[in-house]
Formats: structure tokens, sequence, C-alpha cells
């Protein structure tokens, strides 16, 4: 008795040193972001066009817009296709294209987010031989897509098989048991991991340098180069200029604010589903 307590013991210890070990350097890096960044962020910041180089001041406006509009623009067509394509996977799991686009869906989300940078630049931004917001959006589409998808697969196969047959048993069809009761009645878990997806297409740099590129004024036009936060922070965190670097610090603290404000808010809806 007394060994099995030992043991226990010594496992949650080893547990709890990981999950320490694991924290603080996420911690120190939150609280060095923030130490560096909350004191570089003003009103001038967020509501202002950056302004040339040896000129103080300016901000990245265009950046958070730009960054709000490919999110946006990504997930037009890649959440309802996740959606659709998580209610197929959970619902006909037994068909050979089911397996298979499962198959193809996780080697997607194992995919460096570079490489889909190079895909979506080959795709879209050589045959139109101009970087453009929609390369972007194509970019983080694909980021989105299997996030969503597996997602929505996950939550449609927490509900039991009596909710469906219950359904039958009222006469109603298959795509009415999946619109009226599987999908509505999953609607937060759903909403939770579009949330997820979300907030980890916004702090994507890599596949942006290759699309959307960047651009110093507001811009909404698809086809032209976008400015974005991850973007405009790699640039001016690898500039000579002390107050490129500094602006790279509020920027980077802006970007951890989106970020861990979506994940929180994906964890309140996930608690209100409980």
């Amino acid at each position: 008795m007394i060994w099995r307590k030992t043991k226990n013991y010594f496992f949650i210890t080893i547990l709890t040193l990981s999950g320490i070990a694991v924290l603080i350097p996420l911690i120190l890096i939150i609280i060095y972001v923030i130490k560096m960044g909350f004191s570089s962020l003003n009103w001038q910041f967020i509501t202002h066009l950056p302004r040339p180089v040896g000129e103080s001041g300016g901000g990245m406006a265009h950046a958070i817009v730009g960054t709000l509009f490919l999110v946006g623009l990504g997930g037009i067509f890649s959440i309802p296709l996740g959606i659709m394509l998580g209610t197929y996977l959970s619902e006909f799991k037994k068909d050979k294209m089911a397996k298979f686009l499962r198959h193809t869906i996780d080697l997607f989300s194992g995919i460096p987010s570079i490489v889909i940078g190079i895909f979506a630049y080959i795709l879209v931004v050589i045959p139109f031989k101009h970087f453009s917001a929609l390369s972007g959006g194509v970019a983080l589409g694909i980021i989105i897509l299997p996030i969503v998808t597996r997602t929505t697969e996950e939550i449609l196969k927490l509900i039991p098989g009596t909710t469906r047959e219950a359904g039958l048993a009222l006469g109603l069809n298959r795509t009415k048991i999946i619109w009226h009761i599987l999908i509505k009645g999953s609607r937060a878990g759903i909403f939770t991991g579009i949330i997820l997806a979300t907030s980890r297409a916004a702090g994507e740099t890599a596949p942006l340098l290759f699309t959307a590129f960047g651009n110093s004024y507001f811009s909404f036009q698809l086809m032209q180069p976008m400015a974005s936060l991850p973007a405009q922070i790699y640039t001016y965190a690898i500039s000579p200029f002390a107050d490129w670097q500094r602006q790279a610090w509020a920027g980077s603290f802006v970007l951890i604010i989106i970020v861990l404000g979506l994940n929180l808010s994906a964890r309140f809806f996930m608690r209100q589903k409980s």
C-alpha cells in the first residue's frame, strides 16, 4: 500500500514538474512581450499608418485591419467547407472516400505553414504575376480548413446514435437530421473550433511573406498586396531602426492580445456548451 502511494506521488510530482517546465518559457515570453510592447503602445500606433524612415511615430493600423481582412477572407470558403467535410466524415465514416479524406485532412494539418505559403504562391501568385490579398486568403484558408474539419467531426461524434435514430423515427430525412438536429445541437463546439482555427491563422507569418507580401497603406483590393500584423512585425523586428523595433514590440503585444482573446473566447464557449 505504501509502495503504491509512493509511486503515485512520484509520478504526480514528475507530471507537475513537466507541466511547470513547459509553462515557464511561455510565461516568460508573454511577460517580456508585455513589458516591451505595452510601453510602446499608444493610440497613434492603433490608428495611424507607418511613417517614413527617420520620422518617429506612426503605427500599424493598416496591418491590424489587413490581418482581420485576410483571416476573414480565408474563412469565407474554408469554414463552410470544413463544416461540410467534418459532417461528411462523421456521418459517412465507413465510406472509402471518407477514409481517404480523413487521411488527407490529417496530412494538411501537419504541413508546415511555410510550405502552404509556397503552395499558394505557385497556385495564385505565379499565374497572376503579383502578390495579392487573394493569395494570402487562400494560404490562411488552407490552414483553417483541417482544424475546422476535424473539430466538426469530433464534436458530431459526441452526439449519441439514439439521437439520429429518434430523428428517423419521427420521419425526418438524413438532411434534416444533420442540419436541424446535429449541426444546431453542436453549434457551440463547432464555433469553438472556428475560433481556434482563426486564432492560429491570425498569428501566421511565413505564408503571408510569399502571398500577401505587404503594403504601407490601407488596401481592400483582392488583387493587390496587403499588410498583415505578423509580416509587419517581422519586417520591423529585423530592421536597424530603433523606432521600428519599438513598434515591432508593440505589434507583438497587440497580436498576443488578439490570439489570447480568441483562445479565451473558445474556452468560454466550450464551457457554456458543457
